[in-house]
């Protein structure tokens, strides 16, 4: 391993454009020796109109994505970095929302940086089924753009380009603001078909424990040597 963090890798010298809390937040790694974990709240989550609820649903099977929405949800995401069970260092990216008393819903997602295909390599839901590749810029305030690429479905012997036409793209903005002292979050999915998917905004603060043990819970129950 280089000793960088994943993002670190992926960015090179644009990851010293970074405000410093995202240097440390996006810094997690397993020789940085700290986690991330961030608790705020979602301002607004939502999503498409009715026809877009199959894609929704079908996403909860998996935590990728959930056909609620609603306004002030309190979420926490989970950052944690390790070394899976392929010698792949991993950061887990899971984001766990409170829709309502008895009801959470989860998005997860385990990110490495691959050497194969220079860029980070994330992977969606609980069982890696779908591997998709990251765009990243760093924004004139410091903070980090990210938009999904292409995707690939893999499941035992079956591996193939998933058409975007049955998924979605992805766009994140993620910054640091300074007068509130607080993250800043932004998310939009969008089907190239069917438009507006699914979508989140809100804040949170984070903590960085350090050596503290992964949680299995947020590890994906499946892991895909495939990139």
């Amino acid at each position: 391993m280089s000793g960088q963090s994943v993002f670190e890798r992926a960015l090179g010298d644009d990851f010293a454009r970074l405000h410093p809390m995202m240097r440390r937040r996006f810094g997690v790694g397993v020789d940085a020796g700290y986690g991330c974990i961030g608790r705020g709240v979602m301002t607004e989550v939502r999503r498409g109109p009715w026809w877009t609820l199959p894609f929704l649903m079908i996403g909860t099977m998996r935590n990728i994505m959930f056909p609620e929405r609603g306004r002030d949800i309190p979420f926490q995401i989970d950052n944690h970095a390790y070394i899976d069970s392929l010698g792949r260092e991993t950061v887990t990216f899971v984001r766990t929302m409170t829709i309502r008393p008895g009801r959470r819903r989860r998005f997860d997602a385990t990110m490495i940086y691959s050497e194969k295909r220079r860029r980070i390599v994330d992977y969606l839901g609980t069982h890696q089924h779908l591997a998709v590749d990251l765009e990243l810029a760093v924004t004139d305030d410091g903070g980090l753009r990210l938009s999904s690429g292409p995707q690939r479905f893999y499941e035992g012997p079956i591996a193939f380009r998933f058409p975007m036409l049955l998924s979605g793209r992805a766009h994140l903005t993620e910054r640091f603001d300074d007068e509130r002292d607080c993250f800043v979050i932004d998310l939009e999915v969008r089907n190239d078909l069917l438009g507006f998917l699914f979508g989140y905004r809100g804040t949170f603060v984070c903590e960085f424990p350090e050596n503290a043990d992964v949680p299995e819970t947020v590890k994906p129950t499946r892991e895909e040597v495939r990139e």
